[in-house]
């Protein structure tokens, strides 16, 4: 029997490849609007973080964000993931 293949994506924080479930889902849906989806099902654009602070703050501080979605990023998705993976 085959083994189903596991989703790999890589954080736009560290750049270290983990599995689709191991990180945290940015999407920028169709009609521009940018938020957190933690259930990964959301349509859109994504981009993925691990649930660490520090790969956020260096996303935040290199703006990987603003390139990969080619849109401003509003302080208050980044406030709300901070609160989110600090949480976790």
């Amino acid at each position: 029997m085959q083994q189903k293949k596991v989703p790999m994506r890589k954080c736009i924080g560290c750049n270290e490849s983990k599995t689709k479930k191991e990180l945290v889902r940015f999407v920028r849906s169709p009609e521009g609007d940018i938020s957190l989806d933690l259930v990964g099902k959301k349509s859109g654009r994504g981009a993925y973080i691990c649930p660490d602070t520090e790969c956020l703050k260096k996303a935040r501080k290199s703006r990987r964000l603003e390139r990969i979605f080619e849109t401003t990023v509003p302080d208050s998705v980044y406030e709300e993931a901070e609160r989110l993976l600090g949480e976790k």
